[in-house]
């Protein structure tokens, strides 16, 4: 109760500072973070980034006093607080049905005259250059903005619980782009206000003691730029992680060419003293993106004299670098950066911590004749014949030692990479499958090459070298590499053996710095779904393995697990998930290792004998997967569990189960209930649930009552699923975003949630390799967070 009254008078405090203010309409230059009461959390930290000169868009805000006057005066306040005080929370229906007519009450509703008439007058100076709103008079202003066409805004909610240091707020915000026009703009700041009532919102805040009647919302309303140019900046070279370069890459028009990898970028190397160009190098732009008057995203050819031509001059080169050094120095941390250029001038639209930095890469002195370049994306250096897959039919002629050189990998490919001794695609960016498989492995590869399958011949001898892009001639690691190669791993044993005899062999592959893992509490687990890793993946000192997904040590047997069946193979199949799954347990020795039951959606692994008998589907993402298919395949899902039973029965009890895409509690009981069957005693043993669809978030309740001792995020489909988006769509990748208000408030929801029931939270998804969401999600008390193999020890040092 103490709590609760100290949670209660902090936001009384809050709402008196609201309560003070007398302005519905403040610009960014007005204002600072400590402004959380009159702009919300989001709002004060932009006006935050905007004040120290960093050139982010301009943006005005709808203060919380102006959703307050306008909540008191139309009488709605009581209306709303009438209706919540009926609704029976745990009749979900229910609750769905009153929270939309909430929302339709606030939408519907007139704003006041005078409150619209602000609005669109500000909206008609956001088009104006501040300089001119700092000095010029109104008149002048008037004349200003009327002779400029309205311009596009993005409108965002921006609550005043977001900051506050004991409380949260977890409803689901909404943010509208490409607004334009007095009307839409208008109508888009109600819809914003009428978010502060969803159901989460209102579930959540009476769950948690707030009240309804002092909860706040302002809105930030910020112009958006439709660029001729856009890009990334790194502050330090993520290649190589050289902290003296800064890497810009640039494409003509909108950012969602340059984010989703559907073009190739101009690439230019910084020197970070003196900010001069390095290296330069400009990428065949063939097409652009841009920003049509209705607000759409459209596609364009650019013509071929334009394609070659370089995105920035020296001028923008050097001011780039300047931002990059600055805002690196602020957030006192390596950034990656977007920027946009409309007009002659730079915006810089976001900045995020890298994630993946480690220490500097050496770079081994390769020479010799090169035949093609392209992105590194794993590195290292290797030699081999070429092997061609030009069709999973190819995959048979792979031997170890070989180049695989085909357009771009895909799951079916995993375990004929890893007898490669090197990757090389047409396709792809750092992001791509090949990338990442490459460096969970540990082999070299080069993505983005464009011409790999047509210009390299079957058989021919190269060398990849992956730490810098290049594909050479011929076998020209000489004596002299390998012998710089072998020197350097030398120095690594040595001060491996200095602490082998204390710590066993695995514990002394990890630096002291990295074994101090349980760092504020916090576990950092590791993925790993591949058994010939689990030793490199033990070797970072991580806490467990958070994620082992089994679809890996299936394509080992290069049989769907649907044939197994249809064969009356179980035994087998149960035999081939033991057998590699006791590798991955035997490396992480007394540590939990969670293991994901499997998810093969009927589009993949294709090349697997049986799969020719799987359904087609138009969605395979929505379709038939997960635990749904395996409680329709329920022998399938039986196998799998007899794989965990014969690992305990081993002695490995610290292997776990986990549920992925559960979408009903009668799910979970059913799946429990056939772990049972098998003679798995699932209260002593770590039986859990992945959180990955929008609809396990709002049962989690349910989900924890019913008996469950983990969840684990899985914020890739996660984030799809409440973002409505594909993120291999090229056009929607630069929307997607793990740490959008609506994914982030689901977090927070459910590690509310889990902490009531006792219940251990996680995050085993892309996300739990960044540090800003490690951050995040520390702050909000999850238990443990796991990361890819090449990020656990970044996410180490951002929770540290």
């Amino acid at each position: 109760m103490e709590r609760e009254d100290k949670k209660e008078a902090e936001i009384d405090v809050e709402v008196q500072k609201i309560v003070d203010s007398s302005r519905n309409i403040v610009w960014l230059s007005e204002i600072g973070k400590k402004d959380i009461p009159t702009a919300g959390g989001k709002g004060a930290n932009l006006a935050e980034m905007y004040n120290i000169n960093l050139p982010v868009p301009p943006a005005f805000i709808v203060t919380a006093q102006a959703f307050s006057n306008f909540f008191q005066d139309s009488n709605l306040k009581k209306k709303v607080l009438d209706i919540i005080s009926k609704i029976d929370l745990e009749n979900t229906k229910q609750l769905e049905e009153k929270a939309k007519e909430i929302q339709k009450l606030i939408v519907m509703e007139s704003m006041p005259e005078i409150l619209a008439n602000e609005i669109i007058e500000a909206y008609s100076n956001l088009n104006v250059d501040k300089e001119m709103i700092d000095s010029a008079s109104s008149d002048v202003l008037g004349i200003l903005s009327a002779a400029k066409e309205p311009c596009f805004v993005a409108v965002r909610s921006s609550a005043t619980t977001e900051d506050l240091s004991t409380a949260s707020f977890a409803g689901q915000q909404e943010s509208f782009l490409n607004i334009k026009g007095n009307n839409d703009l208008v109508d888009a700041v109600k819809r914003c206000w009428a978010s502060l009532f969803t159901a989460r919102a209102i579930y959540y805040r009476t769950k948690n003691g707030f009240s309804h009647e002092t909860s706040y919302i302002a809105v930030v309303v910020q112009k958006m730029i439709n660029s001729e140019k856009s890009g990334v900046i790194f502050s330090v070279n993520p290649m190589t992680n050289n902290k003296n370069e800064i890497i810009i890459e640039a494409v003509f028009g909108l950012g969602e060419g340059i984010v989703s990898g559907a073009i190739e970028p101009d690439n230019y190397v910084v020197n970070k003293e003196d900010t001069r160009p390095i290296s330069k190098r400009t990428g065949k732009k063939k097409i652009y993106f841009t920003r049509d008057a209705g607000g759409e995203t459209i596609k364009y050819n650019l013509p071929e004299e334009i394609q070659v031509k370089p995105v920035l001059d020296n001028f923008e080169i050097k001011t780039l670098a300047n931002y990059a050094i600055r805002i690196e120095e602020h957030y006192k941390w390596p950034q990656d950066i977007e920027f946009a250029i409309e007009g002659g001038h730079i915006y810089i639209v976001q900045s995020r911590p890298i994630t993946t930095l480690k220490k500097e890469v050496k770079k081994v002195d390769v020479k010799g004749d090169v035949l093609l370049e392209g992105l590194a994306a794993s590195s290292g250096v290797a030699s081999g014949p070429v092997r061609l897959i030009l069709d999973l039919k190819d995959l048979d002629k792979i031997v170890v030692g070989d180049i695989l050189v085909t357009k771009m990998t895909n799951p079916d490919m995993v375990v004929t990479m890893q007898k490669s001794s090197a990757i090389v695609t047409d396709e792809g960016g750092l992001t791509a499958h090949a990338a990442i498989v490459s460096r969970e492995v540990g082999l070299p590869c080069v993505v983005g090459t464009r011409n790999a399958t047509t210009k390299l011949k079957e058989g021919q001898i190269v060398t990849v070298d992956g730490t810098n892009g290049k594909i050479y001639d011929g076998n020209i690691i000489g004596a002299e590499i390998k012998q710089e190669i072998k020197e350097e791993k030398i120095e690594e044993i040595k001060e491996q053996e200095k602490e082998k005899p204390k710590l066993g062999f695995l514990a002394s592959l990890v630096p002291e710095s990295m074994r101090r893992s349980k760092q504020e509490g916090i576990l950092v687990k590791v993925n790993c779904d591949l058994p010939s890793v689990a030793q490199r993946a033990a070797a970072t000192g991580a806490d467990g393995v958070g994620l082992v997904r089994i679809e890996f040590i299936i394509t080992q047997g290069l049989m769907h697990p649907a044939e197994y069946i249809r064969q009356g193979q179980q035994n087998k199949y149960s035999e081939l998930i033991a057998n590699g799954i006791e590798k991955i347990a035997q490396a992480f020795k007394d540590k939990p290792v969670w293991v994901r039951t499997s998810d093969i959606r009927t589009d993949e692994y294709r090349n697997l004998k049986g799969s020719g008998q799987e359904p087609e589907e138009e969605n395979p993402m929505l379709g038939w997967h997960g635990i749904r298919r395996s409680l329709d395949d329920v022998e399938i899902l039986k196998a799998e569990f007899k794989a965990i039973k014969m690992l305990h029965d081993k002695g490995y009890k610290n292997v776990g189960v986990m549920i992925p895409f559960v979408i009903n509690v009668s799910e979970l009981v059913k799946a429990k209930q056939i772990a049972q069957e098998v003679g798995l005693n699932i209260k002593e043993m770590d039986f859990g649930v992945m959180i990955e669809t929008p609809a396990s978030c709002m049962i989690i309740d349910d989900l924890c009552r019913e008996g469950i001792s983990f969840i684990s995020f899985g914020t890739n489909d996660l984030t799809q699923l409440v973002l409505g988006i594909d993120r291999n769509n090229e056009r929607l990748a630069g929307m997607y975003d793990e740490m959008h208000p609506a994914v982030s408030k689901l977090l927070e929801m459910v590690i509310s949630v889990c902490k009531m029931y006792n219940v251990k939270t996680s995050i085993c998804g892309q996300a739990g390799s960044k540090p800003e969401m490690a951050l995040f999600l520390k702050k909000k008390g999850i238990n443990s967070i796991s990361a890819n193999i090449d990020a656990v020890e970044k996410i180490r040092e951002a929770i540290k």
